[in-house]
């Protein structure tokens, strides 16, 4: 059975069969067709986990087709312990989010179509393993999201679309030419990125390959974002609406940095390596300026966009750390593990985050939907009259501030753990990024939960079973990875081991052909 298609594809079908309900009279079949498809794709993610032979290296539950002959396109999709996790996360989030958006009054209709659309795009970049394919499949993201904000957001919300979709298609852009390069570069031309990543069709190509590797750089940073192209992210998050602000700080933003993991990293190693300091810098900046951006924030739902760009530096470090030059030394056992180390902390951060500050984004949705008001200092004493809701948010913001026993710190853990052992200046200054983190979130903790309640809340209700159902699940993975992470790590660890093996072994037969003049 094609999983990966029926995956991919089942939440389009949904988007297509809402096409064609009149939206005034099939309000509710709409909204159960959308969860509907959004579910069965949850499930196939997850028969895509059961049929995953953890352990085992290498592309699983492959797909391959011609497609296009002339220009040597195929139609090929597969997983890797990389890929599977954010494929989980996509499907939950999606469906968390559709659930939530019952409550959505305005268009209804065309909500949900480009919900399932949007999801369609993000899984197709997840399995897709032609360049092709993956183009379309991040371009597909790109165009429902623009609507969802633009339409469905809030009162800026037409600037912060046209502002986030200029931003990514300049960086898609620049991504499509580095894609070209490849192809023309390759021998036969193609598109596939496992033989692109076997070909090497850059090596010692020198400025050429520093062009491409800085083309796909700016394609995927502005996703993730990295410092300085993440000043769409803020705009974007304030105007979208709470499903949208989920998925696009779950989901969205790790395209980018998938992006690096799958395509830079093993297609271009010479030039990941020679510009790997560079990242780490960025990442640096992104670390420490991301959080100090948070911390001045009085809009709680800006402040936890800035918190994104904070916590996307730690995975940026971990993929820097991972392809890292460190010297004579860098053939040795200990930094080898550091490398994958630091990779397996970057690819669960990316997990992380994205359940994290998903339960945020919901749970800034719910109090902003009865108070009508974010402004951090017009609350107080809410834990008082909102217990549930208190101990939700309190539980992710210590999630997020790197709290043991949650999934943040794992992650974050790791991370540091590996990058120490690469950048140990860098790694060291980071570890700000983590203090100042815990103040701001202890900040709004403090004022939002703590003290008097005042007499304009005395009102305000309590989660109910909408808001339940989609933050438990969140809530309950958090604490699941934080206090046994072993599962995911596994099914990642394999997939890391593979790439920095195989990205050590190109680099030393690299040094030993320049040693002999070849």
């Amino acid at each position: 059975m094609p999983i990966l298609s029926l995956l991919v594809f089942i939440p389009l079908v949904g988007a297509t069969l809402i096409l064609f309900m009149d939206r005034d009279r099939h309000r509710r079949e709409i909204c159960w067709t959308a969860t509907v498809f959004s579910a069965l794709a949850f499930v196939f993610s997850l028969s895509a986990l059961g049929a995953f032979e953890i352990g085992r290296a290498g592309i699983q539950l492959r797909e391959y087709a011609d497609w296009i002959d002339a220009l040597n396109i195929h139609y090929h999709l597969g997983i890797d312990g990389l890929s599977l996790p954010l494929i989980l996360l996509t499907t939950l989030l999606s469906l968390l989010s559709i659930i939530y958006s019952w409550r959505i009054t305005e268009r209804i209709k065309e909500y949900m179509f480009f919900f399932l659309l949007l999801e369609t795009g993000m899984l197709g970049v997840f399995t897709s393993l032609d360049f092709f394919l993956f183009y379309i499949f991040w371009e597909v993201s790109l165009v429902p999201m623009y609507f969802l904000i633009g339409i469905w957001g809030g009162p800026n919300r037409q600037y912060a679309a046209i502002k986030f979709f200029i931003y990514t298609l300049i960086g898609s852009l620049a991504m499509l030419l580095g894609i070209l390069a490849l192809y023309f570069a390759s021998t036969p031309h193609t598109f596939d990125m496992i033989e692109l990543a076997r070909q090497h069709p850059l090596a010692g190509a020198g400025l050429k390959a520093a062009l491409v590797f800085w083309g796909l750089f700016l394609g995927f940073a502005i996703k993730v974002p990295l410092f300085p192209f993440h000043t769409w992210l803020p705009d974007a998050h304030v105007e979208a609406p709470t499903a949208g602000s989920v998925i696009l700080a779950g989901v969205l933003l790790k395209m980018g940095t998938y992006g690096f993991i799958r395509v830079s990293l093993p297609i271009l190693p010479e030039a990941s390596r020679q510009f790997a300091i560079w990242i780490a810098i960025l990442a640096l900046i992104s670390i420490i300026y991301g959080a100090l951006c948070a911390m001045a924030q009085k809009d709680l739902k800006r402040m936890i966009a800035y918190s994104s760009v904070n916590h996307m530096g730690y995975v940026m470090l971990g993929i820097a750390a991972s392809v890292a030059f460190v010297g004579p030394e860098n053939i040795a056992a200990a930094v080898q593990h550091s490398r994958i180390t630091a990779l397996n902390g970057a690819v669960l951060q990316m997990v992380a985050h994205g359940i994290i500050t998903g339960a945020l984004f919901f749970l800034v949705g719910v109090i902003y939907e009865r108070a009508h008001v974010r402004e951090i200092d017009a609350f107080g004493g809410l834990a008082k009259r909102m217990p549930i809701y208190a101990g939700l948010m309190m539980m992710a913001s210590f999630a997020s501030l790197g709290l043991p026993g949650l999934a943040g710190f794992v992650a974050e853990f790791l991370v540091f753990l590996g990058a120490f052992g690469i950048y140990r200046l860098i790694t060291g200054l980071a570890l700000l990024g983590v203090a100042i983190t815990a103040a701001y979130f202890l900040w709004m903790i403090q004022r939002i939960f703590l003290g008097e309640l005042r007499e304009r809340w005395q009102n305000l209700r309590d989660l109910d079973t909408g808001e339940l159902i989609a933050l438990v699940p969140l809530a309950a993975l958090m604490l699941a990875i934080g206090v046994f992470p072993g599962p995911i790590l596994a099914i990642i660890d394999s997939a890391s081991t593979v790439l920095v093996n195989n990205l050590e072994q190109f680099y030393r037969f690299s040094d030993i052909i320049t040693l002999f003049g070849g």
